[in-house]
């Protein structure tokens, strides 16, 4: 591993928000954010190579180890991104980017059991927060509880 890497420490606070975008892209930031505190040994109760990491993966077909190591090669996001680019095994197209972004900051708990899940922990954390609609505003309302905030 680099000495030079960079790692947030995620038992400290939380990886960047999956609305974040990287090229475009929706949850990179917050999955190389995961990636980096796992191989610095900070990673707390996040997990790295998760469901939501896995729509990224899925999406332009790399890997989750070959990722993890080019991060362990201390390569900033712009970096990754060039890689990411050069080595995936569906190269979008900007307006694919675009769209599949978009699709996933829009996307809610889809099953049953996935909205009664959704619905028990917002009742729990945030029973007023008729605003909390989307996956992404659930993980963003989560981290921020888990550090210290008020719903």
């Amino acid at each position: 591993m680099s000495t030079n890497l960079f790692s947030p420490d995620l038992t400290l606070r939380p990886p960047r928000s999956p609305r974040l975008r990287l090229g475009g892209f929706v949850i990179l930031p917050r999955a190389l954010d995961k990636g980096r505190a796992k191989l610095a040994g900070r990673i707390g109760e996040y997990h790295f190579n998760c469901p939501l990491d896995k729509r990224f993966l899925s999406f332009v077909k790399i890997e989750g180890d070959a990722l993890l190591a080019e991060l362990a090669a201390g390569k900033g996001d712009g970096e990754i991104l060039a890689w990411i680019f050069e080595n995936a095994g569906h190269k979008p197209f900007p307006w694919e980017i675009t769209q599949w972004s978009a699709f996933q900051e829009s996307l809610g708990p889809d099953t049953v059991q996935a909205k009664e899940r959704f619905a028990r922990q917002l009742a729990e954390q945030a029973p007023d927060r008729g605003d909390i609609l989307t996956g992404f505003d659930r993980l963003d309302l989560d981290d921020y509880l888990t550090f210290g905030g008020k719903a």
